[in-house]
């Protein structure tokens, strides 16, 4: 296999990939429903807002609500520490299940790619559409599967941020 794509967190088995599966994490002291709740939580720059967005109805209408905001309504400096943020998410998320840690190391060394289907500036970010964008969420899956195998033990030890 050369390159696993996924996008939508009900595809199997590589759903589990995409930040809005349903699965909790424990992240910065608190349980989130997914691990887009959880990366999205520290967007915001007031506490109405975060509530706000925590309380959206499905993780896809929060990742739409969050990638709307207001610049006033992010927090300074988001564009510097969001993709830090997300390894730590991703890191947190793959660390406390197991069965997510197994199907990531499953990929061996095929390229991941989140594959929209959508053509916007978030989208060619974080994933491809069309074969363009510069696919962040699938370069962080990777590079936590090497970090996964280095550990030796399938666990991700090192930086569970406490931001």
């Amino acid at each position: 296999m050369d390159e696993i794509r996924f996008y939508r967190a009900s595809e199997e088995p590589y759903g589990a990939f995409s930040n809005l599966y349903r699965r909790e994490i424990s992240f910065e002291g608190e349980v989130f429903a997914t691990s887009e709740h959880a990366y999205q939580a520290g967007k915001a720059r007031k506490q109405e807002v975060r509530a706000w967005l925590m309380n959206a109805p499905t993780p896809a209408l929060l990742a739409m609500a969050a990638h709307g905001l207001y610049y006033w309504d992010i927090a300074p400096g988001w564009s510097k520490i969001k993709f830090n943020r997300m390894r730590e998410v991703l890191r947190a998320k793959f660390s406390q299940h197991e069965d997510l840690r197994e199907l990531l190391l499953a990929t061996g060394d095929a390229r991941l790619v989140e594959s929209a289907t959508v053509d916007n500036a978030v989208n060619r970010l974080w994933g491809e559409v069309n074969g363009h964008g510069k696919n962040m969420l699938g370069t962080m899956l990777m590079e936590l599967r090497t970090e996964l195998r280095a550990a030796g033990t399938g666990t991700a030890t090192s930086g569970i941020a406490a931001e």
